[in-house]
């Protein structure tokens, strides 16, 4: 929770999901606190947000939890002062993944995502042709090839997306740690409202 939630009874707030990446599965909750902004907020920083980070179950990946998730995140909804035009999703690697196949699946829940080198299918363009994206790749990253994002954004830019693409030049397959670390994401995403 933000250092600000219990200030004021009838403020809500926005909605960060986070889905991290293959390494931190499991059912031990403090290999979340690995990367991202589950790091963040563990080392102290106070982000804006109530931040939902669940863990993976060890035999699967984000991609076939979808429902899940969503059901998550309607629980959280219905038990905090959550702003339902302000809830975001990103996540890295398998959480990236994960991210772009959520916001294809629903893609009318989120105000925009933050996908960071994850591989999806650029076939699901159509699904999130109005959702704000702004994505993340290392060129060289040999895990997840940046091709794969490259696909996905090149599919968006043909139907007119104003999808953004950061490409790190000399970057493996740590792309998060700079672009968590970067507080224009974060200025970014709280600019983007659904529906806007």
């Amino acid at each position: 929770m933000p250092s600000g939630y219990h200030l004021d009874e009838s403020e809500k707030w926005p909605l960060l999901l986070f889905l991290h990446g293959a390494s931190e599965r499991g059912d031990d909750p403090t290999m979340l606190t690995a990367h991202g902004p589950v790091k963040q907020a563990a080392q102290g920083a106070d982000l804006p947000f109530v931040m939902v980070a669940p863990q993976c179950p060890g035999y699967s990946t984000w991609a076939c939890e979808l429902d899940g998730l969503y059901a998550l995140l309607d629980e959280i909804q219905a038990r905090h002062r959550i702003d339902a035009d302000r809830v975001y999703c990103t996540g890295l690697s398998m959480g990236g993944a994960g991210t772009w196949a959520l916001a294809a699946r629903f893609p009318n829940r989120f105000a925009a995502v933050v996908p960071i080198c994850g591989a999806w299918m650029p076939e699901a363009a159509p699904r999130i042709i109005d959702l704000p994206v702004w994505t993340f790749h290392g060129e060289d990253d040999f895990n997840i090839l940046i091709k794969h994002t490259e696909q996905v954004v090149e599919a968006l830019k043909d139907l007119g997306s104003n999808a953004r693409f950061t490409r790190y030049p000399g970057v493996g397959h740590d792309s998060w740690t700079q672009t968590y670390d970067n507080p224009d994401v974060y200025t970014w995403l709280l600019e983007q409202r659904r529906g806007s």
